[in-house]
């Protein structure tokens, strides 16, 4: 690919949205342009202000192949899809001389099913709208909206309905009975969208179906010539979350009602009754599990308790899916439907249970008790994103953070790029169509100036931060910092335990001060938290972990974010304390592969919040003193923005004063 061509295209882009030409966004221009010319991989870490979609946009298309786009928030895939790619199309279809397209593509489940909405009897997931009201509102709703002519059918262009009303209306991929048994196939929005989505050069999805596809080795997205990981450092988590499994009481009674309904007889009947011997044993064992401690969330295997009925289960829902298959007599389309449902949801209950039963030592199987459910996760997936993805086409992979104390090293191995592979594994993968370890590594910086632009403050003398959330000398200091701002302060917590504490002193030491408390609750929509404190300049925001990331709130409603903790793995979390203890038990060190790098990350996107433009000003504070009187310290404050440090508090608070007045003014 012509570099000439590129930096001409990306030029007229960036003209295009009336913005100006800035180097970090062109050296990475050009890394990603050779990266699909010479078909190698590329790590690139953009921070804050590169611009660094343009930057990735414009080479794919003027590479002029398919390019998947994989994202890990639906925000940034609106963002590509509704404003940067929009913006840029007629300026590059100029430049290029050649049209360019471009498409979403999300799992089945996001999109109306047609048979499933017109089906004549309810199904199984409809019983639950009948007799309330305000259900039935939205579902009429949305009935009316599926019958507009040139309609997406898609979750997010559809009206604001019940969750219990989508799911009503919508099917997930493995209950689909398939365009062609389905006598709305022709018309199926998730079909139409996936046409579309193959002959457009650039598709934009998620990082969650990316990963069932790799995981699978079966194909759901279209071709594609490269894959773009945007918010790479989420990937690694977003593919396990993909491919963990999950058994509950719920979900297997579901499904006994589906056969119930569709199959009465004593399959059917044998079905339910292990159903509810299984609801009834997770039941007695979430009441059994509350004498236990959180670390005792880790099973090494099924509990006995658990073993016979999820058994019962397997071999119930094994004679079903027996039956069904063996059932060819039907042929009415939507009695084929009706059963290509049921068989999924049945499918997808014994293929969890017999995982369970058959757990091997590369899995982490534990309980969790707020939604008494059991969980089966892979101890790691470097090893399969390596064969499935890293050898099948080049990939960027890019984030404001994807280093550890300046090396890329970390999420080079969590990703599977990096490894210690043997000789006759390197040499199996020469075969392949991309060699895995060809990867470049790069950071263009940012051009914002964080050393003048913000302060990071590190008080060494407050208490290290315990099991019980922030201690009382920490939610003092946030109290004055927050006074002193005016306001204008994220406060970023690890725990929602921290949340809870610091609203309940903030209301008593800031009542008398005209700065409104918008504290997140369970279950919130970030989006609607994150506006109301954008619109509302002396308001201050508190919350945990879904605010580390995302949340982009420029000017004077943000000038404080203060961190209440290092955001280091719970010692409770299942899947990363496998992975630390399976680190130390290879004679390396948990801590510093995988406690360590998790909490430098996290800690690099919280600190990330603050400027977020070239005219922004302001402070982090990170209350925990351990990062300043601790060794490892230096690899976390080498993995974020390099603001100006003090611990001098009155310097801070004096700085925080004068920009409230000076927004206040």
């Amino acid at each position: 690919m012509e570099l000439d061509k590129v930096r001409s295209a990306l030029s007229a882009a960036v003209f295009a949205i009336e913005g100006s030409p800035r180097e970090g966004q062109i050296e990475m221009a050009e890394a990603v342009a050779n990266a699909l010319s010479d078909r190698h991989h590329l790590l690139v870490q953009a921070g804050t202000g590169t611009g660094k979609s343009l930057a990735y946009l414009v080479p794919a298309l003027v590479h002029g192949k398919k390019v998947l786009v994989a994202t890990a928030t639906l925000a940034l895939q609106r963002q590509l899809v509704e404003r940067d790619l929009p913006r840029v199309k007629d300026a590059l279809e100029k430049e290029l001389k050649r049209s360019i397209s471009f498409a979403v593509y999300k799992g089945v489940g996001n999109y109306l099913c047609l048979q499933k909405m017109n089906a004549d009897d309810g199904t199984a997931d409809s019983e639950v709208l009948v007799d309330i009201s305000s259900l039935e509102k939205d579902a009429r709703r949305l009935r009316e909206w599926a019958a507009k002519p040139g309609i997406s059918g898609d979750r997010d262009d559809a009206p604001d309905v019940d969750r219990r009303v989508w799911l009503a209306n919508s099917t997930s991929g493995r209950e689909c009975v398939g365009a062609d048994e389905c006598r709305f196939g022709s018309e199926c929005f998730a079909v139409n969208a996936k046409a579309k989505a193959q002959t457009a050069d650039i598709v934009v999805t998620n990082h969650t179906l990316l990963a069932i596809e790799i995981v699978d080795s079966h194909p759901i997205l279209p071709d594609r010539d490269a894959v773009i990981l945007d918010e790479a450092h989420e990937f690694m988590d977003r593919t396990t979350q993909a491919v963990t499994e999950e058994l509950n009481s719920g979900r297997v009674a579901r499904a006994a009602n589906m056969v119930r309904r569709h199959m009465p007889g004593k399959l059917a009947d044998a079905f339910v009754k292990a159903a509810e011997g299984f609801a009834d044993a997770m039941d007695e064992y979430g009441q059994d599990y509350r004498t236990r401690s959180d670390e005792e969330r880790k099973l090494s295997e099924l509990p006995t308790a658990l073993a016979a009925p999820v058994r019962k289960i397997k071999e119930a829902a094994e004679a079903v899916i027996a039956f069904i298959s063996a059932d060819s007599e039907i042929v009415n389309p939507d009695s084929l439907a009706d059963r290509a449902r049921v068989k999924g949801a049945v499918n997808e209950v014994k293929t969890t249970a017999q995982k369970m039963m058959r757990m091997g030592e590369s899995q982490v199987l534990w309980y969790e008790p707020t939604f008494s459910t059991l969980y089966l996760a892979p101890l790691a997936v470097s090893h399969v994103l390596r064969e499935n993805l890293f050898t099948q086409t080049p990939v960027i992979a890019t984030s404001a953070t994807l280093t550890v104390g300046k090396s890329f090293d970390p999420i080079a191995r969590s990703l599977g790029i990096l490894t210690s592979a043997t000789t006759e594994e390197e040499s199996e993968e020469k075969d392949s169509a991309i060699d895995p370890s060809n990867v470049q590594m790069l950071d263009v910086g940012s051009p914002f100036d964080f050393a003048n632009q913000g302060m990071l403050y590190l008080p060494k003398d407050l208490p290290e931060p315990g099991r019980d959330g922030p201690s009382k000398e920490a939610l003092v200091e946030l109290g004055e910092l927050i006074d002193a701002a005016g306001g204008r302060t994220l406060a970023l917590f690890s725990s929602w335990r921290g949340v809870e504490m610091a609203d309940e002193h903030l209301r008593r030491v800031l009542a008398e001060l005209p700065i409104a408390i918008i504290t997140q609750r369970r279950g919130d929509s970030v989006g609607a938290l994150v506006e109301r404190f954008a619109n509302d300049p002396t308001s201050i925001l508190l919350g945990t972990m879904s605010l580390w990331q995302g949340v982009d709130v420029p000017g004077p409603s943000c000038t404080l974010v203060a961190i209440d903790r290092i955001p280091f793995p719970r010692p409770d979390d299942p899947v990363m304390s496998a992975r630390a203890a399976e680190a130390d038990a290879a004679g390396g060190s948990g801590f510093m592969q995988v406690s360590l790098p998790r909490a430098a990350l996290l800690l690099a996107q919280g600190t990330g919040r603050l400027i977020r433009s070239v005219d922004d000003r302001g402070v982090v504070a990170i209350l925990d003193s351990r990062i300043v009187n601790k060794r490892y310290g230096s690899i976390l404050l080498n993995s974020m923005p390099p603001l100006w440090r003090t611990s001098d508090g009155k310097t801070v608070k004096e700085s925080l004063t004068r920009l409230h007045q000076q927004f206040s003014s």
